[in-house]
């Protein structure tokens, strides 16, 4: 299934386009992580 996705997205590609800086992803991972720490994983 994923060879397949692959292929036809080869077909036809299109660029990814980020809609957060890089400054936002850190900021939520950071709160995320402080979410989960501690919860038995």
């Amino acid at each position: 299934d994923i060879r397949a996705w692959i292929a036809h997205w080869n077909q036809n590609p299109k660029p990814f386009v980020w809609t957060k800086t890089a400054e936002e992803i850190l900021e939520s991972l950071a709160k995320y992580l402080g979410r989960i720490s501690g919860a038995g994983h």
